[in-house]
């Protein structure tokens, strides 16, 4: 079993909110593939990441979770490439780690 996390920006890079749609177009793609969804969406995680020496960025970003049977890391890496155009992102993080229901 694997649990992929998605961190979307809640802001574009010009420090203007993304459309809704955006987010609500990922969570009925992520349902309708994977049989559910969890959205950590009411209190956005802050990150911090440095360019270079001089220049420290902020964004404020939301999580997303699906549980997996498989690990398709083709489709995955397809899906994060449509999210960076999308997103008009350099990068969304997609991040997947093995775990174990108890």
């Amino acid at each position: 079993m694997f649990l992929v996390q998605i961190l979307l920006p809640l802001y574009d890079n010009d420090g203007g909110p993304l459309p809704r749609r955006l987010f609500l177009s990922v969570g009925r793609e992520l349902t309708e593939r994977f049989g559910g969804l969890t959205a950590y969406t009411s209190a956005p995680a802050k990150g911090l990441w440095k360019s270079d020496a001089d220049r420290t960025h902020r964004d404020e970003i939301v999580l997303y979770e699906v549980m997996t049977e498989t690990l398709d890391t083709d489709w995955w890496r397809d899906y994060r490439r449509g999210l960076e155009q999308r997103f008009q992102q350099e990068q969304v993080i997609v991040r997947a780690q093995e775990t174990r229901l108890l």
